[in-house]
């Protein structure tokens, strides 16, 4: 099955980048744009110290004047402190520049170093969402299902699970308000989040989507937000996944394939390859 494109958020009337977001943008970023970005800035620096350098002809030793190569070799060498000593300053203007690259070279190891470290050591989830979600009878009642996976070999320990209902509405005054209301889970958390879990809300009397249809929920634009959190063993850090199911990815009168099977070991297995298949119901009930 087809997975389901997620809805984006367009922002508008604010500005795309902001100078104090230059920490979490370094974060964000894709590891491709992060390399990129840290070389570019790299060669930029060494290529402006260069430029710096060759306004004294013979500032730098050993090194043939108004060469460009040397200068940028010269930097390179500066700035990552490597000192071959084949070319080494002999005027105040060199020393000068030197000693401010070199603090500058500093800074920036410390900064790609620190933030190398943050990128690696972000806690990240692998934790697989059913591309759809079911309504289907749980004894007896109208019950909305839909299950997740742990797709690492290790636990997540006192996991949690919250599915929230996103229901736009206008007030009699004409406010366009977004309402929240959270949906009551048979089962909200468990203590190691190992292998899969269905997650089931019953639509009884209490229910937000109480006599809810394919065609209500589609008109109102609702979306179900579903947040998931744990601890991962191997980390000992708190890490986090989210999902959305909107009303065309539910679906009615259908049940999830069975995906978790045990041998005569005792031994747990489960199949991803069908984690998101789904099959009618023998007997409708909607």
């Amino acid at each position: 099955m087809k997975q389901p494109r997620n809805r984006s958020i367009i922002r508008s009337g604010i500005p795309k980048f902001h100078w104090g977001d230059l920490y979490h943008l370094l974060l964000t970023i894709s590891w491709t744009k992060f390399l990129v970005s840290v070389s570019l800035t790299y060669l930029t620096l060494n290529f402006a110290f260069a430029l710096a350098y060759l306004a004294d002809i013979n500032g730098i030793a050993n090194a043939k004047p108004g060469s460009f190569l040397d200068a940028f070799s010269f930097s390179v060498q500066t700035m990552a402190t490597i000192g071959y000593g084949a070319m080494y300053p002999r005027t105040l203007y060199i020393h000068i520049l030197v000693t401010t690259e070199v603090f500058i070279g500093l800074l920036g190891v410390a900064m790609a170093t620190g933030l190398m470290f943050a990128r690696f050591s972000q806690p990240t989830a692998r934790v697989l969402f059913s591309n759809v979600a079911v309504i289907c009878p749980y004894n007896g009642v109208p019950t909305l299902m839909f299950r997740t996976a742990n797709q690492r070999s290790n636990a997540i320990v006192e996991a949690q699970i919250r599915v929230t209902l996103l229901r736009p509405e206008v007030t009699p005054e004409g406010h366009s308000l977004r309402r929240l209301e959270d949906l009551k889970l048979v089962r909200s958390e468990t203590p190691i989040f190992t292998l899969s879990w269905m997650v089931m809300h019953v639509i009884d009397e209490t229910s937000p989507l109480y006599q809810a249809t394919f065609e209500s929920l589609k008109e109102s634009n609702i979306t179900l937000i579903i947040m998931l959190t744990g601890l991962d063993e191997t980390v000992a850090q708190t890490m986090h996944a989210r999902y959305y199911y909107y009303p065309e990815n539910i679906l009615w009168d259908m049940s999830f394939v069975d995906t978790l099977l045990r041998d005569k070991h005792g031994n747990s297995h489960i199949n991803y390859s069908n984690f998101h298949d789904v099959m009618p119901l023998d007997r409708k009930f909607s």
